[in-house]
């Protein structure tokens, strides 16, 4: 049987991963096909707490694929975030929570929820298949679930998400609050990452309209620990914007604990920012209170005042 390969999307997170592993371990247990999970980019500290929680060695890193490869895309289905040479690729499914941004000539499985996380889309899907959700498959979604929705304190948060938690804590035999905060803690620490990792730990390129931008968000439990490298983070924003063009570069800052976001803006556009959340930028950077997801909380303010 011809392999087919599970990927989340670049610089990926807890979800992309362990989703990944998560979807190929459903595809074999139906035998739909030889499907393997695959990483397209760097663990960070988070994903590698869940992975050494449960034993688990990070899938092989992928770069490309070639002609008529089967694929199946997870937590992504923009091309942009994606492998390289997927339009020659064979796309055989994709289960997401983000905005469609694919378009093929062909048919093909996609199941996208506006939820807070791909694994409680994948939760559902074991279900409907009668397909076992072991202890460790269970680790993995909670661990991807408590991540996206930030403790089921992020607006991104649904009651699918939350009755998700309930069920997979069970199976999992974990207390989600406990382990949860633990886990997101142990994805805070930014001590041995350089400012080149940092600013491509979660960066995404996100249009908003003609505004060619970045939005980079990185998590912590303290703000003032990662402002105290500013400098060197605007100088490296800097070097981004031009090697990329970048008419914005929007660093999240975001507070677990608190949930409010510092954003650093730099770019031609950076007073888009100001015009979008009502405030003033000053030495780049501003306060944003209660701001911690930026699918629901930047995306869509930003590209409505662009």
């Amino acid at each position: 049987m011809v392999e087919t390969y599970v990927f989340g999307h670049k610089s990926p997170d807890s979800d992309s991963i362990t989703s990944s592993i998560v979807m190929a371990n459903l595809e074999n247990e139906l035998g739909n096909s030889e499907a393997k999970a695959y990483r397209l980019g760097s663990i960070n500290k988070e994903t590698e707490f869940i992975l050494d929680y449960l034993g688990m060695d990070a899938p092989e890193l992928l770069e490309s694929i070639e002609d008529g490869a089967n694929v199946i895309l997870v937590d992504h289905n923009s091309p942009a975030e994606s492998v390289d040479n997927l339009e020659n690729a064979n796309i055989l499914k994709v289960v997401d929570h983000h905005k469609l941004a694919l378009a093929t000539s062909y048919p093909l499985f996609l199941r996208f929820e506006p939820v807070g996380c791909t694994e409680t889309i994948l939760c559902k899907l074991y279900e409907e298949n009668g397909v076992e959700i072991t202890k460790e498959i269970a680790t993995l979604m909670l661990s991807a679930i408590i991540s996206d929705t930030l403790l089921l304190k992020s607006p991104t948060t649904t009651e699918d998400d939350k009755a998700a938690v309930e069920k997979l804590s069970q199976i999992a035999e974990i207390d989600a609050e406990e382990y949860g905060l633990e886990m997101l803690k142990a994805g805070t620490d930014l001590s041995s990452f350089s400012i080149d990792e940092i600013l491509s730990l979660d960066a995404k390129q996100i249009d908003f309209k003609n505004v060619k931008s970045i939005v980079n968000q990185v998590n912590t439990a303290d703000i003032s620990d990662v402002m105290t490298m500013k400098d060197e983070l605007e100088e490296g924003m800097s070097n981004i914007i031009d090697e990329e063009d970048l008419d914005l570069f929007m660093l999240l800052i975001t507070d677990i604990v608190n949930s409010n976001s510092q954003v650093i803006a730099l770019g031609k556009y950076s007073c888009l920012v100001e015009k979008a959340y009502g405030v003033i930028l000053e030495n780049n950077t501003v306060l944003l209170e209660g701001v911690v997801s930026r699918k629901k909380q930047v995306v869509p303010i930003m590209t409505e005042s662009a």
